[in-house]
């Protein structure tokens, strides 16, 4: 904390100094002239130091007038100087500074005054006691409301001027902390969406202070997360491949076991269950791929409305055995880049998915339509069947591997729960999503969007 701490404070004087500076400049670039009511009172102040010094000249001479200037000086600040009528100095400390206005005075003007550095300087002609004629020129506090002079937007002025340098440096105090913040959350995004080998930048590790701990941390736990996840991987790979083998010597051992002893419900049973297991592996094969990929090798032009009329097709003509249908109720020309047979077996789970848990007796409807609402550019494919639905708190769960609705028959449906994780894995890979919702009057909808989609010319 310390490190921030000191930099905050630096910046907060930083910024107090060169506001101060600013203030200072506008000070020094203001009119030098002053509201003559103000002149007056300069005038008359200077006047009475001035026959104050002048009756001290007479009475003791130099060394005594020039004790009153001084004494004047150090009290109350004010510097003066006792000039004689042709404007030659008498007494005074400063007297360099004021000859020009004193020969002003002399040459016959009724007085002069001038605004430096804050402070109005007036020399007036004086008269002594016997009658002899002086100058006395003075330096007087000018005070808050001279300083503003005629120009009523000088204060503002100086405000403004005060807002917009502390702005500029909360702009650049702001910039210098939430930059390397910003960075870090597009890195973790970028983890998010499964590219895990992204990482911080190497030059945001060499800040000494709780950000940088913060970026070398943050690098750590990429590196301990991918590793983890690519160990997952690689072991549910591993074990998917491994199984094949035995499981093919056991359906040639049941092959080999069906001659010997011929019909027998007991290996009917095996071989389900063989058939089934088989077809989970190959899935979890499939999962272990996606989870392992995180952009598309060869993308090409795919047209969905083609490729998902085939489907409806072969799905059609498995549902009919159970007494259902599946038609394609709206159609659009669309395609988007991507992989044919990825995007056919994920439309094929889906579907597959809906036809095993509609009601026997009803339809599968599937459309395919932009979204009009937000992007034209957007492909949606819509499926619906009507059957149970999924409970609202378990719809985001249903893209899980392995994972099961509690409350429906799903068990015993036939399902291993990867055919939606395989279809969620290859929408996403496609730069799409995929979300499920209820149907009020019952079943549930299934929709893939895919963003960057484009029409087909008819």
């Amino acid at each position: 904390m310390r490190h921030l701490f000191v930099k905050i404070f630096l910046w907060f004087w930083a910024t107090v100094i060169l506001t101060g500076i600013s203030l200072v400049l506008a000070f020094f670039l203001q009119s030098a002239n002053v509201p003559s009511r103000w002149h007056a009172g300069f005038e008359d102040t200077a006047r009475y130091f001035g026959t104050a010094a002048a009756g001290t000249f007479e009475r003791g001479g130099v060394s005594a007038a020039a004790e009153y200037i001084h004494r004047l000086s150090e009290d109350a600040h004010i510097h003066g100087c006792l000039f004689d009528d042709a404007g030659h100095p008498l007494a005074g400390e400063y007297c360099p500074e004021f000859e020009a206005m004193g020969a002003h005075v002399a040459n016959g003007k009724p007085s002069d005054y001038a605004m430096q550095r804050g402070l109005a300087r007036m020399a007036v002609p004086i008269k002594g006691s016997g009658g002899r004629s002086y100058i006395y020129a003075s330096e007087l506090l000018a005070g808050p409301r001279a300083l503003v002079g005629d120009r009523p937007g000088t204060v503002p002025m100086r405000i403004v001027v005060a807002l917009l340098v502390s702005a500029a440096v909360c702009y650049f105090l702001t910039l210098y902390l939430t930059a390397p913040i910003l960075r870090l959350r597009s890195v973790a995004q970028q983890i998010a969406a499964g590219e895990l080998s992204v990482r911080a930048e190497p030059r945001m590790e060499l800040r000494r202070d709780e950000l940088g701990d913060l970026v070398r941390d943050f690098n750590r736990m990429a590196d301990k997360t991918e590793h983890l996840i690519s160990s997952q991987r690689q072991l549910l790979y591993d074990v998917s491949h491994e199984l094949r083998s035995p499981l093919a010597r056991m359906n040639v051992a049941l092959d080999l076991l069906r001659g010997r002893v011929r019909d027998d419900p007991a290996l009917d049973r095996i071989g389900i269950d063989l058939q089934r297991l088989n077809e989970m592996i190959g899935r979890l094969l499939t999962v272990a791929k996606l989870e392992a990929t995180s952009t598309l090798q060869t993308p090409v032009r795919v047209d969905l409305s083609v490729l998902v009329s085939s489907v409806v097709i072969d799905a059609d003509f498995e549902a009919r055995e159970k007494g259902n249908r599946v038609v394609f109720v709206q159609a659009a020309n669309l395609a988007v880049p991507g992989d044919p047979n990825l995007l056919r077996s994920a439309i094929e789970n889906v579907l597959r998915n809906a036809v095993r848990f509609t009601r026997t007796g009803t339809t599968v409807e599937v459309v395919l339509r932009t979204n009009g609402v937000t992007s034209a550019d957007e492909a949606i494919i819509s499926i619906r069947d009507h059957g149970p639905g999924v409970p609202e708190q378990e719809l985001a769960n249903i893209f899980r591997p392995f994972y099961r609705v509690t409350d429906t028959s799903s068990r015993d449906s036939g399902g291993v729960g990867l055919g939606l994780a395989i279809a969620e894995r290859v929408v996403r890979l496609h730069g799409g999503s995929i979300q499920a919702m209820n149907v009020p009057d019952g079943g549930l909808r299934l929709e893939m969007i895919f963003p960057k989609a484009f029409r087909i010319s008819e």
